[in-house]
């Protein structure tokens, strides 16, 4: 008796392969909001790290210059190291680029954190124009008016991320990583929620900028964020 050989099968049906790519689509549409959840919150520890680095290095800037950066120091750190950076500008890169130039930090990833403008890590490249390029910075830094903030009370704020449109309204971006990052003068560095109206929540109804009695800045500073640098 002959043996008549099977055909074989040529491929998937249309069917079969309809199967396959709903099947497809449908995890991809379950796993998006975990993955999407689990990167925000690995944004969110690089900013934490980072906001701890920085903290430590503006107390060591305060030690030998008796103050955080401003204008006056952006002045003592030139004539004292002979630094050819660029520390005249009013942004938050130019006041952090003064820890570089006076080499109390080495590295341009503490300034980081995820925003609208600031995408992707520093390149570490900090020498004449390359430090603390536009887009290596995420951090708003506060200051009172334009001088330094003093290092009297560690429940201030001194840097902050993500600005909502890089603005210095007090504003902060949900996208990034859906919480507003706070580093404070006691190197603590904690995650606060971001209202409805985009501002986040103080105590006793007030919100980050506002001062006078019964805020956290009192009646005798007026602060201000300088806002990172856009490319």
């Amino acid at each position: 008796m002959k043996m008549h050989a099977q055909p074989q099968r040529g491929g998937f049906t249309l069917v079969e392969l309809l199967v396959v790519i709903v099947i497809i689509v449908t995890l991809a549409g379950l796993a998006t909001p975990q993955l999407i959840k689990m990167i925000k919150k690995g944004d969110q520890m690089t900013a934490i790290n980072n906001g701890k680095q920085m903290m430590a290095s503006m107390i060591e800037f305060n030690n030998e210059y008796g103050s955080f950066p401003d204008k006056e120091t952006a002045k003592a750190v030139t004539e004292r190291t002979g630094s050819t950076l660029s520390l005249t500008g009013d942004t938050a890169n130019d006041y952090f680029r003064q820890l570089i130039a006076a080499k109390v930090i080495k590295s341009e990833d503490p300034f980081f954190a995820k925003t609208s403008i600031s995408r992707t890590k520093p390149d570490n490249k900090y020498t004449g124009t390359e430090a603390l390029k536009a887009g290596e910075v995420g951090f708003g830094y506060i200051m009172n008016g334009m001088v330094a903030l003093g290092n009297d009370d560690p429940n201030r704020i001194i840097a902050v991320a993500p600005l909502l449109n890089n603005s210095a309204k007090g504003d902060f971006d949900t996208d990034p990583m859906d919480k507003a990052v706070m580093v404070y003068l006691d190197a603590s560095v904690k995650l606060l929620d971001i209202r409805e109206d985009k501002k986040i929540s103080m105590g006793k109804g007030k919100t980050l900028l506002d001062y006078g009695e019964g805020t956290v800045w009192g009646e005798d500073i007026k602060p201000v964020i300088k806002v990172p640098k856009k490319k």
